[in-house]
């Protein structure tokens, strides 16, 4: 009597490519399987004898179909961001899932259906709902969530986090929170001669500087600009005038990587990064900026962002609080991209937050 040959077939989804992996076993003992079905013995005992057999299949269907991380993303500019998440992860020896617009609904069927999981999640589908399928799994499944969603958008509320830097004794700049819109839309008239001569209006829930009017100068300009976005808390903030350090405003951008920090100087006008030298960091006395952008980190909770600081005649100033949707074009790709070196870093600390847990 000969047993049949037993197909096992399994997919490894890849952005790159599709792996058909197929596994036959055959048992061709007929002594010891007769021998078997002949004695009386425990059925532990005969999935013991199977699981043994079939160990090869087990352990090809275990990495095939968990995964270490999960990386929903679908935006065009993210490319290089994830392929050094895929390098790093290949370094480390961890399964990435890639998750897009075309593969999505093919994932999130696997996923319900128990045939793939993953054990972390490093988001970039920037809220699009189409994926809160993925996000609603990892929740209740209890992965490792970088940036939770409920602590971004927790840290990503302006007039909040306001309040919490200058609690912990952060200086930012003179600020007045009005509420929404459609919740006050009168409000009483205040003194504008703290803010100086021109301030500046912002949204709390607002990224890359949408909704922000620089140099405003009046109440009305105030009350017309609350109604953009007229759901959100405003902040009226006095501008910040940074000094000039070799010729450049006294600016920077600190990125925030699981416990890292990567300070950069970055000009509020064109937008072009530089990273801060060790030797600049002696010569011009901004060790701070590390100091603060962990202090910040210790408040917000997040594992990755980036925040805003401006030095002034008398002292730093935190001017965007924290960033949690990070642009990551590439500066090698794009005159006002972050610098390669700053991303390699920020990439690898999450992947080996990933394989830390």
């Amino acid at each position: 009597m000969n047993l049949p040959l037993v197909p096992r077939m399994f997919y490894m989804r890849n952005y790159t490519f599709r792996m058909l992996l197929q596994v036959e076993i055959q048992i061709s003992s007929l002594d010891s399987y007769g021998a078997l079905c002949r004695t009386l013995v425990s059925p532990y005992i005969l999935l013991a004898f199977y699981r043994s057999r079939y160990s090869l299949v087990l352990n090809v269907y275990n990495y095939l179909m968990h995964y270490d991380l999960c990386l929903p993303w679908y935006w065009e500019y993210d490319i290089d961001f994830v392929q050094m998440i895929e390098r790093a992860c290949n370094d480390k020896g961890l399964a990435l899932w890639q998750i897009t617009p075309d593969n999505l609904l093919e994932s999130i069927t696997a996923l319900y259906k128990g045939e793939n999981t993953f054990r972390a999640i490093l988001d970039r589908s920037q809220y699009d709902p189409r994926f809160e399928p993925i996000h609603r799994w990892s929740r209740e499944h209890h992965t490792l969530r970088i940036n939770p969603a409920e602590v971004s958008k927790w840290s990503e509320d302006k007039a909040t986090m306001h309040l919490e830097l200058i609690t912990a004794g952060i200086h930012t700049p003179y600020t007045v929170i009005l509420p929404p819109f459609i919740e006050q839309p009168l409000i009483p008239e205040f003194d504008l001669a703290p803010l100086g001569n021109q301030f500046v209006i912002k949204p709390t829930n607002e990224g890359g500087s949408e909704g922000v009017i620089l140099g405003a100068f009046s109440m009305d300009q105030i009350l017309r600009a609350r109604m953009q976005f007229p759901e959100q808390k405003y902040l009226i903030q006095a501008t910040v005038i940074p000094r000039t350090i070799h010729g450049q405003p006294a600016w920077f951008r600190v990125f925030y990587s699981v416990g890292k920090t990567y300070p950069c100087w970055w000009h509020p006008l064109t937008h072009v990064f530089s990273m801060v030298t060790l030797q600049d960091e002696n010569r011009y006395e901004l060790t701070p900026l590390r100091d603060i952008t962990r202090q910040i980190a210790s408040l917000c909770k997040l594992d990755w962002f980036s925040t805003e600081i401006a030095l002034t005649l008398e002292q730093f100033i935190v001017v965007d609080y924290v960033n949690d949707g990070i642009d990551t074009r590439l500066q090698s790709k794009a005159v006002d991209g972050v610098p390669d070196e700053v991303m390699q870093g920020i990439t690898s600390q999450l992947v080996e937050l990933v394989a830390s847990n």
